[in-house]
C-alpha cells in the first residue's frame, strides 16, 4: 500500500512557470506522465514511476519504465485512468499538474477528478500557473494570506451550511446552489487566515496565487 506516499499526475496542459511547479514537488512523490504530459519530462526534471496514455498525443518514449498502453477509443480519458489506477495502488493523496488548459472539456473532466477523490475520501489538488484548486466537504479548509483572491464554486448540485470567516465577504449557515455562483473572488483580510466550512454538499475551492 502506497497510502502514505503521493502520488502526482502530469497531464499534456501547457505549464509555463516550471520553477514554481518543481518547488511543489516532494522527494518521494510517485510521478505518473499521462500521454502528452510527456512534454513536461525536461521541463520539471522529474523521473516517472508509471508512463500512462493511448499515445494518440505524444509517441511513446519506450523508457525502461513501467508503462500501460491504452486503447484510443475509451470510456476513461488518459488523466482519468492514471487517477483510478493509482487509488488501485493504494495512494490517498494526490497533486494534479498540467490538467487545466485550453481545451475546456478536458479541464472540467479533470477538475471533476478531484470530487471522484474525495468521493473515496482520498486528498486531491490541482495547481496551474496561477491558481491551486481542491475540494471542501466534510472538513475546514484553511486559505492563507499568500492568496490574494478565492472563490467558492458549487458544481454539485446545492451546497448548505457554508460558513466563511476571515475574509471580506463572510458567510454564515450560507447556500450555494449551482445556478448563482456568488462565492467568486473573496479575500482574506489581512493579517487573518480564511477558513471555509460545508455541512452539506461540496464546493470547488479556487485559490489564486500572488
Amino acid at each position: 500500500m502506497e497510502g502514505d506516499k503521493r502520488c502526482v499526475i502530469i497531464g499534456g496542459a501547457d505549464i509555463k512557470n516550471y520553477e514554481y511547479i518543481r518547488s511543489q514537488f516532494r522527494g518521494d512523490d510517485y510521478v505518473i506522465f499521462c500521454d502528452s504530459g510527456l512534454k513536461h519530462l525536461e521541463g520539471l526534471r522529474v523521473s516517472p514511476g508509471l508512463i500512462v496514455g493511448d499515445f494518440d498525443s505524444h509517441e511513446d518514449p519506450h523508457l525502461d519504465v513501467e508503462t500501460i498502453v491504452l486503447p484510443c477509443e475509451k470510456d476513461d480519458t488518459d488523466t482519468v485512468f492514471a487517477a483510478k489506477e493509482a487509488v488501485k495502488r493504494g495512494f490517498s493523496d494526490f497533486l494534479l499538474i498540467g490538467v487545466v488548459g485550453a481545451r475546456l472539456d478536458h479541464t472540467l473532466g479533470n477538475v471533476y477528478i478531484l470530487f471522484y477523490l474525495d468521493s473515496l475520501g482520498k486528498k486531491g489538488r490541482i495547481i496551474d500557473d496561477y491558481s491551486e484548486m481542491e475540494i471542501v466537504s466534510d472538513a475546514p479548509v484553511s486559505i492563507g494570506g499568500q492568496y490574494p483572491f478565492f472563490s467558492l464554486l458549487n458544481v454539485t448540485g446545492c451546497a448548505r451550511g457554508i460558513t466563511v470567516t476571515g475574509a471580506k465577504y463572510p458567510l454564515t449557515d450560507a447556500e450555494i446552489s449551482c445556478e448563482y455562483q456568488y462565492g467568486i473572488s473573496n479575500e482574506v483580510l489581512p493579517g487573518k487566515e480564511a477558513v471555509v466550512c460545508v455541512k452539506k454538499g461540496k464546493l470547488l475551492l479556487i485559490k489564486v496565487r500572488a
